[in-house]
């Protein structure tokens, strides 16, 4: 939090119009100029003064006073912002990893490197084109990852290959992309029996028209093989 903190300021610190950057602050956090004011202990007036730029810039200290005092309140409301803006801190190696490749290869081979077997949309195998592929830990992005990081695994392009691994039947991977604006090229699904994958994922892959894959090569063997490409 103490990172988020220091952000802000800096960017009140540097602004040209540091009192729009704090309106725009306070009013990010739901917090109108009477709250603020009641915590800090000052008027309104001075309040709206700072933010019209009718006094002088503020220095570090009133620039502090203010970023402490937007997160109090926002503590004493839940913390809901505060939990939004330190989510957004967390490395996004806590859920995936994203791989480019140094030229494209076609679904197929990409099949064929991680011994991987096609359950869907086979026609659109042989002639795909993808340039990298995204590891994905299910459980972590299912259940904890910020919405605001989901852009973030389709890397430099969309034309890639999603490889889920912690599942059990597939469905969580599918319904999470079905409901998602991009889609990924394929999805493999790591270290799952064919006969296993579930009957809404199959129906979700057809309709969205996304090639199904299982593999069980181990992930430190597709690596392997996928970065040489």
């Amino acid at each position: 939090m103490e990172k988020v903190k220091m952000e802000i300021a800096g960017e009140i610190s540097l602004s040209d119009d540091a009192g729009a950057t704090m309106r725009k602050w306070r009013e990010i956090f739901s917090i109108s100029q009477v709250e603020l004011a009641k915590h800090l202990g000052i008027t309104v007036s001075t309040i709206s003064d700072y933010e019209g730029n009718r006094r002088k810039s503020p220095g570090t200290g009133v620039i502090k006073r203010f970023v402490n005092a937007i997160f109090d309140i926002d503590k004493l409301k839940g913390g809901t912002i505060t939990q939004k803006l330190t989510e957004k801190q967390k490395p996004v190696s806590e859920y995936f990893e994203v791989h480019e490749f140094a030229r494209s290869i076609s679904l197929k081979d990409f099949v064929d490197l991680i011994g991987g077997e096609v359950l869907s949309n086979h026609d659109l195998v042989e002639n795909k084109k993808i340039y990298g592929y995204t590891l994905i830990d299910s459980i972590k992005v299912i259940l904890d990852m910020p919405f605001s990081y989901f852009q973030n695994l389709y890397g430099n392009v969309n034309e890639r290959v999603f490889v889920f691994t912690g599942v059990s039947t597939g469905r969580s991977p599918f319904v999470v992309v079905r409901v998602s604006p991009s889609k990924p090229s394929a999805i493999v699904l790591h270290n799952i029996e064919a006969g296993k994958v579930d009957k809404l994922a199959m129906k979700i892959s057809e309709k969205e028209r996304i090639p199904l894959i299982v593999t069980k090569m181990s992930i430190d063997g597709m690596k392997e093989a996928l970065n040489r490409i």
